[in-house]
């Protein structure tokens, strides 16, 4: 083989690797536009929870009972000032709270508890499609090609957001025994 060859080959092998980093390049920006779309997503529909626990807190605490209400308050209170690491821990206590209320509550709109049941729905979802768009760009990003080549190395890797969103609290029906449906 000649030189000429050697260089249109290794020319070859160039171009296809700089096409390949650029198709990798151009999905990992969709991944992270997709993470941030899924995370505004989760954001608002857990300060929806949030706005529904302290309306139901503040608006009927004689429903709750007044040591419920209490709780339910304080944790929602948390969730919405907690930040980073903690944020999780205090979505998980007012989603605890929210799973402790009874099914009936007596003197709460049925448009409220609607309402709550059907975000509690949507947070499960929107963690759901987080999470997802996390695993995907994670994934990528741990191939061996990509970290050679430090692909988005500049963005920060993103983290999966960790709840128990389990939707089984006040819209499960009542167990005769007194055991909750988990």
């Amino acid at each position: 083989m000649t030189t000429g060859m050697w260089l249109l080959i290794a020319a070859g092998v160039l171009l296809l690797v700089l096409v390949w980093a650029g198709w990798t390049l151009t999905r990992l920006r969709r991944l992270a536009l997709r993470v941030q779309r899924a995370e505004a997503a989760l954001e608002a529909q857990l300060q929806r929870r949030v706005g529904l626990a302290e309306e139901l807190a503040r608006n009927h605490p004689a429903a709750l009972g007044g040591d419920a209400a209490e709780r339910l308050a304080v944790s929602a209170a948390h969730a919405r000032a907690a930040r980073g690491w903690d944020r999780e821990q205090a979505e998980n206590a007012l989603g605890r709270e929210l799973r402790e209320l009874p099914v009936d509550l007596p003197g709460v709109p049925s448009a409220l508890r609607t309402d709550l049941a059907g975000t509690l729905t949507r947070v499960a979802l929107a963690r759901r499609f987080y999470n997802d768009a996390v695993r995907d760009t994670r994934e990528l990003r741990g191939r061996r090609f990509p970290r050679w080549l430090r692909l988005h190395r500049s963005r920060p890797l993103p983290r999966y957001f960790d709840i128990d969103d389990r939707i089984d609290g006040g819209t499960r029906e009542a167990d005769p025994a007194g055991r909750s449906s988990r």
